[in-house]
């Protein structure tokens, strides 16, 4: 059995600490700003189910668990300007450009799955309640106990430094999101309040 979740603990834990997760947390989100974290979350997703597929990945879990169509469904239910994206972060350009260094590594690339969907299935549904809109990102067919366990089965610790990697990404998600034009975006100055 791996020890994958004890050993990137430290950075799960980082990436929850972050100011942007408090305002997620908050219910009080505000749309447009929700939607930007959408926006570049489906960059991400959509490189990494593709990367997934080629590498046979979904063929071992037997559980449709991609979210790129639902996170898309998300976003834009919320996004108001049609003509214009929100911005797309540092971050997820750096994610991007790596993901394109290991699309062969089957290993790596499942280490991605287990960060990211892991997360949708397990804080996800607690931020489900939270977040304005429909929320289909976090909504999964079928059990989610279950649909962890079939990740869990194709991890290993060999995993763990480009897991590490998928923790520290979205932490610096979470950090370019909150230097913004955070007073566009947010309701309420008490959202961002330590």
């Amino acid at each position: 059995m791996s020890n994958l979740k004890e050993l990137t603990q430290e950075q799960h834990t980082n990436a929850e600490r972050q100011q942007f997760v408090k305002v997620l947390m908050s219910g009080k989100i505000n749309p447009q700003f929700y939607a930007t974290y959408l926006w570049n979350q489906h960059k991400k997703y959509d490189l990494l189910e593709a990367m997934a597929a080629v590498n046979g990945i979904w063929l071992d879990i037997p559980y449709p668990i991609q979210r790129k169509m639902a996170i898309e469904q998300d976003f834009l239910e919320l996004w108001e300007d049609k003509e214009n994206p929100p911005p797309i972060v540092p971050s997820t350009h750096e994610y991007i450009d790596h993901m394109r260094t290991i699309m062969n590594d089957r290993d790596k690339v499942m280490s991605h799955i287990y960060v990211l969907h892991m997360g949708d299935l397990s804080g996800g549904q607690m931020i489900a309640k939270k977040v304005p809109g429909e929320g289909r990102m976090y909504k999964f067919d079928g059990d989610t106990t279950a649909i962890k366990e079939a990740i869990r089965n194709h991890t290993n610790d060999d995993m763990a430094d480009e897991a590490k990697y998928v923790f520290e990404s979205a932490t610096n998600l979470f950090k370019e999101l909150m230097e913004l034009d955070i007073e566009h975006y947010l309701e309420s100055s008490d959202t961002v309040s330590e």
